[in-house]
């Protein structure tokens, strides 16, 4: 059966994935040249390597039944059902990239209120809690799931498949992407350009510092890719700006912003 026979290669990769994709963001910022990125970490405490442990363990357990749950709907009968096409040429060949990013707004919007859902009184404490235990998360904690809440983010690709026109090359820019994204967003430390800060995309993307709020506080900022569901729904926590703009300074120093505005320097 096809399902078996692609399960074992599939876990390989996306495990060899998850570590070289994770591991090499960790080594640089942790390890390497930790004392080059020490301006920029948000917290001030260091996570322990029993947290690091931690993390890779519960992504272990979830990429196991992430790659299965997909799969079911990629390698079995239920295939037929989706959207998946086989044939490049099915579609303009603009549509590829165009996919791709349909594929991470319909995450975006599916990430944010699966995430509000998981937050519940009912579900916090029984599947949650447990990648909130990375109150000072690092890359590891990019997969560190409750074997249940592994399911329902596999669930985002489930409801891509079915909702549009993607094809396989498709799938795996997504994937790519999205775990690209998700390793920044538990980096533990702000890499973003300095010129960031003053463009509009400041105003729709998500930062490190925003997804590092939500592990420190609980609550709140609840986005994946972009604070736009966090800003249309109040979740986003209204001293996000400052703390970016805190860590910011750190890192650059005193400037004047485009308006002529001094920014505040915090010392280390």
């Amino acid at each position: 059966m096809e399902y078996f026979s692609a399960y074992l290669p599939s876990l390989i990769i996306s495990t060899i994935r998850y570590f070289v994709m994770a591991g090499i963001p960790f080594l640089i910022v942790y390890k390497l040249y930790n004392k080059h990125f020490v301006e920029n970490k948000i917290q001030e405490r260091l996570a322990s390597n029993k947290d690091f442990l931690h993390e890779i363990k519960n992504s272990m357990i979830a990429n196991v039944l992430m790659i299965a749950f997909v799969l079911l709907f990629t390698k079995t009968f239920l295939v037929q059902y989706t959207q998946v096409y086989m044939d490049i040429g099915s579609y303009a060949t603009w549509y590829l990239p165009v996919s791709v990013l349909l594929a991470l707004l319909i995450h975006d919007t599916y990430f944010y209120w699966m995430h509000r859902l998981v937050h519940t009184k009912a579900l916090y404490k029984h599947i949650h809690l447990v990648h909130h235990k990375s109150i000072n998360p690092s890359p590891f904690a990019a997969f560190s799931f409750h074997f249940l809440e592994a399911i329902l983010e596999a669930g985002a690709i489930v409801v891509i498949i079915f909702l549009i026109p993607i094809h396989p090359i498709a799938i795996l820019s997504f994937v790519l992407t999205s775990f690209a994204i998700n390793v920044y967003g538990h980096l533990g430390f702000e890499v973003a350009p300095r010129w960031f800060r003053h463009t509009f995309l400041f105003e729709i993307f998500n930062t490190s510092v925003h997804h590092n709020m939500h592990h420190s506080k609980f609550v709140g900022n609840f986005g994946l890719y972009t604070r736009i569901w966090d800003r249309v729904m109040g979740t986003e926590y209204p001293d996000y700006v400052k703390e970016y703009d805190r860590v910011q300074a750190r890192r650059f120093g005193a400037k004047k912003d485009k308006v002529g505005k001094a920014e505040l320097m915090v010392n280390p």
